[in-house]
């Protein structure tokens, strides 16, 4: 994961648990690493046939920077977008959307509608990504309730 971030030039934020955050300047270079976490993983031959899957949750916006690290609502947002999903799974908002510059590698947008995540005021629009060998048939999102 820490590879694929590093190659779309992003920045490791934190990482505890089973939790990853980086950063990126731009929606384009998240999407580009999302989609190679999720085929490398796939790829890659785990001990005893297990599979390792994540999901990755993405968000657009202005986070601050503290001594902690980066804090705000936009943090919030993605970090929700993320407990929302499935292992495998690549979620995004349509603000990150909007702010896609290109669209590469054959990726797609499939709009999963509007859901009300723990903790944010306003229902959010969520969208699943759809590339070349990335699963595309997940269960219902892990959400309080449908927007």
């Amino acid at each position: 994961m820490r590879r694929s971030v590093r190659r779309a030039d992003g920045h490791e934020v934190d990482a505890r648990a089973d939790e990853f955050f980086a950063a990126f300047a731009d929606a384009s270079s998240a999407f580009v690493a999302a989609i190679e976490i999720q085929r490398g993983l796939q790829a890659r031959e785990w001990p005893r046939h297990e599979k390792v899957c994540v999901r990755v949750g993405i968000h657009s916006g202005k986070p601050t920077l503290s001594d902690s690290g980066y804090v705000g609502i936009a943090v919030h947002t993605a970090a929700r977008i993320c407990s929302a999903g499935h292992g495998g799974q690549v979620l995004a908002s349509s603000l990150a959307i909007a702010e896609l510059k290109a669209r590469s590698d054959g990726m797609t947008f499939r709009s999963l509608g509007e859901y009300a995540l723990p903790s944010l005021k306003d229902p959010l629009a969520l969208f699943q990504i759809e590339a070349r060998g990335l699963r595309r048939k997940f269960p219902a999102l892990r959400s309080s309730d449908r927007g």
